[in-house]
């Protein structure tokens, strides 16, 4: 088995991509399981309005993940020039479709587009991503259980839990209160009974905050920002950053680095997690775990298929792309 933390100076290294293939597996158990008894595949709908590079390489690796766990997906491809009423005529067909289980749109939609409104018109027992008012609402009383939770979020509470660090009775600081990483990670953490503070871009005190943490998470969107004289000594450290910074001796001119100085970090942090390699592999592999989930609740409700329809859906491609038809 591949080892999922790496021991690299004073601090252990989680190895995201390791964690993401264990739960990537466990998934296509689930989806062979659920085929066993119910005779139907999970399906997973993306929308993609525009051309950015960076969106693009997301949804391919969310298609190519579909792919590997035996998750149905469709993928709607929309121009840049789309107008904001096509999305939602698409996110209301497929609210229909008894196919698709899970449904989201690729983040961030081009300008002029009303991202709330149409986060909002995607049917929240559909909402795979988590950002429907309804599911962060229920995230945010205890009483009650979402249906979906944000899954780069997931994806740092399963870090935790697989590399055996505690949460209960701990302190955490959450950097960042983005209503996609930041509220639901301070969320998650508070019902893991863990004393929990925000911090923004207004908090002034950030350095002395963060000395007093046990747990760490960093999603503030600033390269290289929390340093390691900011932390505890042993504290656990979650980088959710993506940045590109300029290296000369890189082809590209570029490099990917996270929120967290890491080189001044791993002398400080007990456990800690690389940009790349560390957060970005699970929010994918929580994305295919959340649509099994979804799935799960439809099939109990519709029950398993007849013979006649396991035949007929055995014959349907595991990929579709009907771009032709949306422009």
């Amino acid at each position: 088995m591949q080892p999922l933390v790496r021991f690299f100076s004073s601090a252990r290294v989680i190895d995201g991509n390791a964690i993401a293939k264990q739960v990537l597996e466990e998934v296509r158990g689930d989806v062979n399981a659920l085929y066993e008894q119910y005779g139907r595949k999970p399906g997973l709908a993306v929308i993609l309005v525009g051309a950015r590079g960076d969106s693009q390489a997301y949804v391919k690796k969310k298609v190519d993940a579909c792919k590997a766990c035996g998750i149905k997906s469709f993928s709607y491809r929309l121009p840049e020039t789309a107008k904001q009423k096509d999305v939602l005529e698409i996110i209301n067909e497929l609210n229909r479709n008894p196919e698709c289980h899970s449904t989201l749109v690729q983040l961030p939609l081009p300008k002029g587009m009303n991202q709330n409104a149409v986060l909002d018109q995607i049917a929240f027992e559909k909402d795979v991503d988590g950002f429907h008012p309804f599911n962060l609402g229920e995230l945010c009383i205890t009483t009650r259980v979402p249906r979906f939770v944000a899954c780069t979020p997931t994806g740092c509470m399963e870090m935790l839990k697989r590399s055996g660090v505690p949460i209960e009775g701990r302190s955490a600081i959450v950097l960042g209160r983005s209503q996609i990483v930041g509220l639901p990670m301070a969320m998650l953490l508070q019902r893991a009974n863990a004393t929990v503070t925000i911090a923004h871009s207004k908090t002034p005190n950030m350095p002395e905050l963060c000395k007093k943490a046990d747990i760490v998470v960093a999603a503030i969107g600033k390269p290289q920002f929390v340093k390691g004289s900011w932390l505890k000594k042993g504290a656990a450290v979650l980088d959710v950053g993506i940045n590109l910074i300029r290296d000369p001796s890189k082809k590209s001119g570029l490099r990917m680095v996270g929120d967290v100085d890491f080189e001044s970090a791993l002398p400080q942090a007990g456990v800690i997690t690389p940009v790349p390699g560390g957060v970005g592999p699970m929010t994918v592999a929580m994305l295919m775990r959340n649509t099994v989930e979804s799935a799960r609740r439809f099939f109990k409700a519709q029950g398993p298929l007849s013979k006649e329809a396991r035949e007929a859906a055995a014959k349907e491609p595991e990929y579709t792309c009907p771009t032709a038809c949306h422009g």
